[in-house]
């Protein structure tokens, strides 16, 4: 198989390294990643300026863009061959519930999907990531099960791993995206030369975790996996509003 490979996290992060080299063991892979930390940055296009790639001495590409971009790019110029798959990851945090709204290394595999391509986004249950390996490993898996029985369409999985040895997850559950409470405030300081700025507020915690949801599974030690799709209709209310504008 050919694997495109990126993340939110930049292209030195760790969790990215980790998982390419475990996926080289058993496919072409190539990375096309951003060259900061882009977290947040959500399904964002850089349309008001040219985007740049550059390759590190490792061989991963790295782009002075955002994760969409990078997919993008790469699949619609940069690479010679189009992959079989998209693998957004490993993410130094959880992206569940509400977080896969903002999160860059969602968008990253969200893109995949859009143009076509089964993408797999892929994080850790927490920040400060101690089992990277465990990811990685589960992904070989999920790609070898995938190659030999494939999803006859295109497919959007976001996929969070507990922090633990490999040895103790607990097993693999298909999930729905949880809810997070309101976010913390905003945190205003003040720089050196007086003037006033404003740091975001951490997200709030779980609010809806209950059984079946991604927060739920994760905290069981069991490996979380949420099919997405992209149709944000909210189609209970359309004839609410259909009525609403009398029409």
């Amino acid at each position: 198989m050919r694997i495109l490979l990126s993340n939110d996290d930049g292209y030195f992060a760790p969790g990215l390294n980790i998982l390419a080299q475990h996926l080289a063991k058993i496919a072409d892979i190539v990375v096309v990643a951003p060259e900061r930390d882009r977290s947040g940055a959500s399904n964002s296009l850089t349309l008001d300026r040219p985007l740049s790639v550059h390759k590190a001495s490792n061989g991963f590409f790295y782009v002075n863009g955002t994760p969409t971009d990078c997919v993008h790019l790469a699949v619609t110029g940069l690479l010679d061959e189009l992959p079989d798959m998209v693998i957004s990851g490993i993410n130094d945090g959880a992206n569940m519930g509400d977080d896969t709204i903002y999160s860059g290394t969602v968008a990253a595999a969200t893109e995949g999907f859009l143009l076509g391509i089964p993408s797999f986004a892929v994080s850790m249950s927490r920040h400060g990531v101690q089992h990277f390996e465990t990811a990685a490993r589960f992904m070989v898996d999920l790609v070898q099960r995938y190659e030999k029985d494939r999803f006859p369409p295109p497919v959007l999985l976001n996929i969070n791993v507990p922090d633990v040895p490999f040895e103790q997850l607990q097993g693999v559950e298909v999930t729905r995206l949880g809810k997070r409470h309101k976010a913390e405030p905003v945190i205003q300081s003040t720089t050196p030369r007086g003037q006033t700025v404003y740091w975001i507020g951490a997200a709030g915690s779980a609010q809806d975790a209950g059984e079946g949801t991604d927060f739920h599974t994760v905290s069981q030690n069991r490996v979380s996996i949420t099919p997405l799709q992209i149709d944000l209709t909210q189609y209970s209310q359309r004839e609410q509003v259909k009525n609403w504008l009398k029409l």
